[in-house]
């Protein structure tokens, strides 16, 4: 007599609930998932400006001379308010090319120029471009405030410890972009002034006073040609996600002694 063999396996109910089950578990997942992404991408933005800052303050020491840590501003091209302008009509059509290229920076791209060198002749000081243009991680850049004027000042505070960073302004200078090489004819004072950190050559800020750079996680999404998807001279899309995060309590910023240049990276202590 043959014996009926028991076959095991899922009712159609049973892999339903197991189906609702993932499907909750993704739900819940992927929101923490995407929030870890987004912390990596400023804390990589934190050491990487905290590396810049010490970087620049090495070159002045080695080099001993000025060096100017750069940043790119919005709207870069704009001198004077307008566009064009006596800069941008001077620029050889490979400056142009390279300025409208590092439209893609603006906020996050920063580079480190000297005023003089090794190797100049005696009062024949010109500019110098130490390293190439680089840029935070995607999903970060410096708040879009702090380019504001040299005289305003926001307070990011500390609640958990009640240390006030008062955060000034970039100061501002008339300096070559987007390469050293000045425009034939091209008189200095027609420049565009750019935002920058300076360090002599003790490796101390020039401006004799602590600088605060704030950070935001968000997006910078440069304007684009609509049939080619190039890069074009207009007013980026500024976005912080969440919104307010470069002054709220989840705030990053990073602190430079102007003493001694070094600089460290402020947040929200818990206690």
């Amino acid at each position: 007599m043959k014996t009926a063999r028991r076959q095991s396996g899922f009712t159609l109910v049973e892999l339903l609930v197991v189906i609702s089950i993932l499907g909750i578990l993704a739900a819940l997942t992927v929101p923490a998932l995407k929030s870890l992404g987004k912390n990596d991408a400023a804390v990589s933005a934190s050491r990487q400006l905290l590396d810049g800052v010490g970087r620049a303050r090495q070159l002045a020491i080695a080099n001993r001379t000025t060096v100017y840590m750069v940043f790119v501003p919005t709207n870069f091209w704009m001198v004077a308010g307008q566009y064009p302008n006596t800069w941008w009509s001077r620029l050889t059509p490979a400056q142009q090319t390279a300025a409208i290229n590092l439209c893609a920076l603006q906020l996050s791209g920063y580079t480190f120029i000297a005023y003089g060198a090794a190797g100049d002749q005696p009062g024949q000081h010109v500019w110098h471009y130490l390293e190439p243009w680089q840029s935070l991680p995607d999903g970060t850049f410096i708040a879009q405030w702090k380019f504001g004027p040299r005289t305003s000042i926001t307070n990011l505070v500390n609640q958990a410890t009640g240390a006030i960073y008062p955060v000034q302004g970039f100061a501002t200078a008339q300096i070559p972009f987007p390469t050293e090489a000045i425009p034939a004819g091209l008189q200095p004072q027609f420049l565009p002034y750019f935002p920058y950190i300076a360090f002599n050559y003790l490796g101390q800020l020039t401006s004799g006073q602590d600088e605060y750079i704030p950070l935001a996680r968000g997006t910078v999404l440069p304007a684009m040609d609509p049939s080619t998807r190039a890069s074009q001279l207009s007013s980026p899309a500024v976005s912080e996600t969440p919104p307010g995060n470069s002054t709220s309590a989840a705030f990053n910023v990073v602190q430079i002694d102007w003493l001694t240049g070094r600089a460290v990276l402020e947040y929200e202590k818990v206690q």
